[in-house]
């Protein structure tokens, strides 16, 4: 009897075991966690998401939808494809967070313990790179009307420094985050961005599909959950002297009330020697025109990296309007092979964003980037902006396109020789 007694305990242990191991997630103890790390970024108050998840009410409210954006891979919102090409500040949901929130849902949402909450993520206020150097401002607030949708609007902020400068960090400060969707700075050194600002009257001047002109650089940019961004040591962008910085913001208002901004963005120079100049190599096609009705239509771009000049890539910025499909890039090495850098198939002109590789990557003189961009021109695409469908070409309008992207780069060797004063 003793055997049989010790067998049925045994087996009533392994029993329990099992049941224990089987618990589902609970909001408490793993649930929270990938909430604070993935999604309280935008989803707080004051940001730009349209609900709150901070709170085990607040996720329990919205958990159906959390399992269909998540199952969709729709938020947290994260464009390139896993695998082709490494990038920082990855937003996406690993498998193993996807099947831990999954199984929660499953299981009827449990709060479990709340001994077991970690405590509550603290967000930055301020600057969170400490007192800039430099803050550039609109030159007065905009209002976006309610219900606006999406808003493309450029702001002209001069600098006038009488000199070069080198800037190594860039901070932006939104200053509405309900209505800013995101930012991207670029740089002027002549008098276009003026002159349409002049054109056009009042704060800003409309720009849908780019700042309406040719960059001389840019200064980066900024979108939910992406933060402060830092170059490397010795390396800088140069903001040439009384040069012109445009700062196209994007705005989606579709609340009942009208909301102001004032967005900043903060410089900060550099501290210690400069050798390297952070450069935006444009590759692009614009001499295509998109047949209406194509559902598939593919344009093409190259650039080669010229002879004697070795160069590392450190980010890239995929860039079309409404119609774009797909975009894949890669660089093929002079001995044939291919690397990957980005590839999104899924394209939403409303989710573009800069992305900086984990690793700067080599490009040795003589690589070639080639650039694949696909359209969707059919009556059935989703983003389809006219009705019927008509032929499309490159062009800054609203229902233009444009097939580009912009490679960040530094150049090997190079020696500017900036020394701090």
């Amino acid at each position: 009897m003793k055997g049989v007694w010790a067998t049925g305990m045994l087996i009533a242990v392994a029993i329990c075991g099992v049941a224990q191991a089987a618990e589902p997630p609970t909001f408490s103890d793993e649930v929270v966690r990938i909430v604070q790390e993935r999604c309280q970024t935008c989803h707080r108050p004051g940001e730009h998401a349209p609900f709150s998840l901070i709170t085990y009410a607040d996720v329990y409210k919205r958990r159906a939808d959390i399992r269909d954006q998540i199952e969709w891979r729709t938020m947290p919102p994260w464009k390139p494809v896993p695998g082709f090409g490494s990038f920082l500040e990855s937003r996406r949901l690993s498998d193993a967070e996807v099947a831990t929130i999954l199984k929660w849902i499953d299981a009827g949402a449990p709060e479990g313990d709340r001994a077991k909450l970690p405590p509550p993520r603290v967000f930055p206020t301020g600057w969170a790179l400490g007192p800039p150097d430099h803050v550039l401002e609109m030159s007065a607030p905009y209002t976006v009307p309610a219900r606006a949708g999406d808003v493309y609007r450029c702001f002209v902020v001069p600098t006038n420094f009488p000199e070069d400068r080198w800037v190594s960090r860039v901070e932006y400060a939104p200053g509405d985050r309900k209505a800013v969707h995101h930012v991207l700075a670029y740089i002027d050194t002549g008098s276009a961005a003026q002159a349409l600002q002049r054109g056009a009257g009042g704060a800003g001047y409309p720009c849908f599909g780019g700042p309406g002109f040719l960059p001389a650089g840019g200064l980066g940019g900024w979108a939910p959950g992406i933060g402060p961004r830092e170059q490397p040591d010795g390396v800088a962008w140069l903001l040439p002297a009384g040069a012109t910085v445009v700062l196209q913001v994007h705005y989606n208002n579709s609340g009942p009330q009208a909301r102001t901004d004032r967005t900043q963005a903060a410089l900060y120079f550099a501290k210690s020697p400069i050798d390297k100049r952070h450069r935006s190599i444009p590759i692009l096609n614009h001499a295509f025109t998109i047949p209406a009705g194509e559902k598939r239509y593919e344009v093409r771009a190259a650039w080669t990296v010229p002879p004697g000049r070795d160069m590392h890539a450190t980010g890239i910025t995929p860039h079309m309007h409404l119609l774009g499909r797909d975009m894949k890039v890669t660089a093929t090495y002079p001995d044939g092979s291919v690397r990957p850098l980005i590839h999104i198939d899924d394209w939403d002109f409303h989710w573009q964003a800069n992305y900086t590789f984990a690793e700067p990557v080599p490009l040795p003189s003589g690589t070639r980037i080639d650039m694949v961009a696909v359209f969707d021109n059919s009556a059935e695409s989703k983003r389809q902006p006219s009705k019927p469908p008509r032929a499309v070409s490159w062009g800054e309008g609203t229902t233009d396109e444009m097939a580009l992207v912009f490679v960040s780069i530094t150049v090997d060797g190079e020696r500017i020789g900036w020394r701090p004063r």
